[in-house]
C-alpha cells in the first residue's frame, strides 16, 4: 500500500470518493493534473472518451469546461464544447426513438429521425453560453457549478426548422408556448428537465431541433438524436435528446421555468433576497468577450505582445472590442475578425508594444449594435447567471 492509499484508507475515504467529492465542490480537475496511476480507474469509468482535454466540474452528471486557452478558433470542435448536464445522459436508440408533438395542435404527430430528415434542412452558426458561465466570479459566492469562463462554445447546427414541425402540426390559436422535454430521467427528487419558449421564438426560422453538429451526427453527450437549437437565447434552451414537445396555452409549470433560469428585473444590492415577482425568466445572453491568449501569468521580453479573444452578444452583433493594457486608464480598438454571423461570437485581436518592465493588466470590453456594453461590475443575482463584467488578463514583462 502506498502513502496516498494509506492515507485514504486512514480517513475511510476511497480515492474513487476523494475525486468525486472535489467535483462536487467545484474543483476543476483535468486529466493532466492526475497521477494516471493513482486514478485511471476512476477516469475510466467517469470521463467522457473523447472529452479528456475539459476540466470536470462535476462527474455525475457530467459538467465539463473547456479551458479557455483551447477556444481558439472560430468553431469550437465538437471533443472541446463544453458539456452541460441536469441529469444523466440519455443513452437513445435511433431506430426505436420517436419524436412526439401534441398538445394545443390539430394533428398530433409521431416523428422517427427519416421523417425529420426529409423536411427541408436548415443550418445555424450559434455560440451557446450556459447561463452560470462566469458563477465562480461572483461575490457573494453562491452555489451551483463553479463555472470561470469556459461554459461557451460555437458550433453550426443542422436540422429541421421547429416551426416546420409545427406547421405541420398545426398549433391551435390557444398554443401561446413550446414545452421541450428530453429523454434524459430526473435524479432522485429531482425535477424533470422541461424548458418552454415563446411562440414567437419557437416559430423563428432559425430556430431548429439540430441532428447534425458540425457536419457530424449530434454527438450522444450533446443530445443524440436531437436538441433544441434557440440561437442567441442561454443554452438551457437547447435540450438534448429531445423527445417531446408539446403546445400549451400558458407557460409552463414545472420547476425549471417557473423557479430556476430566472432573473432579477432590475439592479439589487449583492447578496440582497429578490421577491419572486420580480424575476423573470432569462431568454437572450449579453453582451461579452473573454481573452484567449496570452495565459494569465505569462511573462514575456519587452516589445509586442498580442492580445486575442471572442466577443458575442446573443442576438446582437458585435460592433467593436475595445482593449487596455493599463488597468483600464486608456482603450483602444481591436481589430475583429472578419467572421459575421448573427448569433455566433466574433474573434477580435490587438498588438502591444510594450518597452517598459512590470505587471501589465490587460483588458477587454465588446460593445454591441444596441449600444450595451461590458460593465465593470456584475449585474448580480441570486443564481449566478450572466456574468459578463470586462474581462481581465494580468502578464508580466520581464527587465
Amino acid at each position: 500500500m502506498n502513502k496516498n492509499e494509506s492515507r485514504s484508507s486512514q480517513s475511510g475515504l476511497s480515492r474513487r470518493q476523494l475525486l468525486l467529492g472535489a467535483t462536487r465542490t467545484g474543483a476543476a480537475i483535468t486529466l493532466s493534473q492526475i497521477l494516471p496511476n493513482e486514478f485511471a480507474e476512476v477516469f475510466a469509468q467517469n470521463v467522457v472518451k473523447g472529452k479528456e482535454k475539459l476540466i470536470v466540474r462535476s462527474l455525475r452528471p457530467e459538467d465539463l469546461e473547456t479551458p479557455v486557452g483551447l477556444l481558439n478558433t472560430w468553431i469550437t470542435p465538437n471533443d472541446l464544447f463544453y458539456v452541460r448536464h441536469h441529469a444523466y445522459a440519455a443513452k437513445v436508440n435511433a431506430s426505436e426513438w420517436k419524436l412526439v408533438v401534441d398538445g394545443e395542435v390539430n394533428t398530433p404527430l409521431s416523428l422517427t429521425l427519416d421523417d425529420l430528415k426529409k423536411m427541408p434542412k436548415a443550418t445555424v452558426t450559434v455560440t451557446l453560453e450556459c447561463a452560470g458561465n462566469g458563477r465562480a466570479f461572483f461575490d457573494p459566492p453562491m452555489p451551483g457549478i463553479q463555472w470561470e469562463k469556459g461554459a461557451v462554445g460555437t458550433a453550426r447546427f443542422s436540422g429541421v426548422r421547429l416551426a416546420d414541425v409545427l406547421k405541420k402540426a398545426g398549433v391551435k390559436a390557444a398554443g401561446k408556448y413550446v414545452a421541450l422535454n428530453g429523454a434524459d430521467k430526473p435524479v432522485g427528487k429531482q425535477p424533470d428537465f422541461i424548458r418552454n419558449l415563446p411562440m414567437a421564438k419557437a416559430v423563428h426560422p432559425d430556430t431548429i431541433l439540430a441532428y447534425e453538429m458540425n457536419g457530424e451526427p449530434l454527438p450522444q453527450i450533446h443530445g443524440f438524436p436531437l436538441r433544441a437549437i434557440a440561437p442567441g437565447w442561454e443554452g438551457a434552451y437547447a435540450v438534448k435528446w429531445l423527445a417531446h414537445v408539446q403546445v400549451i396555452d400558458k407557460e409552463h409549470e414545472g420547476f425549471f421555468v417557473k423557479t430556476a433560469y430566472r432573473f432579477p428585473n432590475k439592479q439589487v444590492a449583492p447578496g440582497a433576497a429578490v421577491p419572486p415577482e420580480n424575476m423573470e425568466p432569462l431568454t437572450g445572453l449579453v453582451v461579452k468577450s473573454f481573452i484567449n491568449s496570452p495565459a494569465e501569468g505569462t511573462s514575456f521580453k519587452p516589445g509586442k505582445v498580442k492580445i486575442g479573444g471572442f466577443a458575442w452578444a446573443g442576438e446582437s452583433f458585435i460592433t467593436k472590442v475595445e482593449v487596455s493594457k493599463d488597468n483600464g486608464a486608456t482603450w483602444v480598438l481591436a481589430k475583429l475578425g472578419k467572421e459575421r454571423e448573427r448569433y455566433a461570437w466574433q474573434s477580435f485581436e490587438y498588438e502591444f508594444t510594450i518597452t517598459k518592465p512590470g505587471s501589465y493588466l490587460l483588458m477587454a470590453r465588446a460593445t454591441d449594435d444596441k449600444g450595451n456594453v461590458q460593465p465593470v461590475s456584475p449585474h448580480w443575482n441570486p443564481s449566478g447567471y450572466l456574468w459578463n463584467v470586462i474581462d481581465k488578463v494580468r502578464v508580466n514583462v520581464e527587465a
